[in-house]
């Protein structure tokens, strides 16, 4: 037996967030259904891992999918910030924000620069902005070559190899024109010659 996942307190707080239906009975497993979801989140564990006692395991992940698209948990987190809120138990002036990047004006910190300074840094930004645009733009004058030497604009690397025949229809032709011929084997089977289709 899997030990409960909620205590009375704590359930008797999350039960009026969750939909209930307007047809069809009270589903009876709502608050198993809820703790497997609990489980699944606090153990890492798969769906198909999950102990039988919170129920059929497609069932739990299916009531989980509802939940999370009706906005349920979202509307938790709020429930339960408000409730702390009126406890006095949350401190909002610490907030940590979780991105990669977190741009803000330079005044958004309190940070005091000089006219000139400012500016100068204003004008350095436009340049490596600039420099940083005019990288794989063509037509510069010296683009890397094999092996990362660098050669001249305009000379092109020598094919590899001879390029696949092309086919002979019409370039404005029908369909597969201008495409590389193929080459299949005759109806026979494999003695006869290669020809071109």
């Amino acid at each position: 037996m899997t030990r409960a996942q909620l205590t009375d307190e704590e359930w008797a707080f999350i039960e009026p967030y969750l939909p209930v239906g307007g047809f069809g009975p009270y589903p009876a497993r709502l608050r198993a259904q809820f703790e497997g979801v609990v489980w699944r989140f606090r153990t890492g564990g798969q769906w198909r891992e999950m102990p039988r006692e919170f129920g059929a395991w497609p069932t739990v992940s299916n009531r989980f999918r509802q939940w999370r698209d009706a906005g349920v948990f979202d509307a938790l987190l709020r429930g339960l910030i408000a409730q702390a809120g009126t406890r006095g138990a949350v401190d909002l002036s610490v907030v940590s924000v979780d991105s990669t990047t977190a741009r803000a004006h330079h005044d958004a910190a309190g940070m005091h620069l000089d006219h000139e300074v400012l500016t100068a840094l204003e004008k350095a930004a436009v340049r490596e902005e600039g420099k940083a645009r005019k990288k794989g733009r063509p037509g510069r004058t010296r683009r890397a070559g094999r092996r990362g030497r660098p050669r001249e604009a305009g000379t092109a690397t020598p094919p590899a190899s001879t390029p696949p025949p092309v086919d002979s229809r019409p370039a404005g032709g029908g369909p597969g024109a201008g495409r590389p011929a193929r080459s299949t084997l005759p109806p026979t089977g494999g003695a006869g010659r290669w020809r071109s289709s």
